[in-house]
């Protein structure tokens, strides 16, 4: 058995959002594994309210995802294959996470100032095939990106009224 103890505190919380407001994309990642071959990934998604995330899956090869929100309140998207909502879950209250099976296209993003999720995947980690982004939504950067962003937070607001 190898690596350290890590503690997941308060002051580590507030260095990754300090970190995430630096960060041209407004969020951070903070892994736990040692090494990107380690299996499973352990990490934090530090994220930023107005951060985009483009939505994905991941099917090749399949991976499972599970999500705890320890901080904040994130919307979850799940779409069919054509890009239609077909469930939306608010998390960070009650529930407090979400689990998905692989294969599933999706996408997050904070509805408080900042949310921080726990995440857990199967490693290893290989850029090349760790997501497959959808066709349908705009990628991070992509013109659009912002006006789909805000499409789907209208589909959370409506259903909070």
């Amino acid at each position: 058995m190898s690596g350290e103890v890590q503690i997941l505190d308060r002051t580590l919380l507030r260095d990754l959002i300090e970190r995430a407001r630096r960060s041209p994309r407004l969020r951070v990642n903070h892994n736990f594994h040692a090494s990107m071959e380690e299996n499973p990934h352990r990490f934090l998604n530090v994220m930023l309210k107005g951060t985009y995330v483009a939505p994905h899956r991941h099917l090749d090869p399949p991976k499972a995802e599970s999500f705890v929100v320890l901080d904040g309140e994130a919307a979850f998207f799940i779409f069919d294959d054509s890009g239609q909502v077909t469930r939306t879950e608010v998390v960070g209250r009650d529930p407090i996470g979400i689990d998905l099976p692989p294969g599933v296209w999706h996408t997050l993003t904070p509805l408080s100032e900042h949310a921080v999720c726990y995440e857990v995947k199967p490693g290893p980690y290989t850029a090349e095939t760790d997501k497959e982004f959808a066709p349908w939504a705009p990628r991070e950067g992509e013109a659009g990106a912002h006006a789909y962003l805000e499409s789907l937070l209208a589909i959370v607001k409506s259903k909070r009224v």
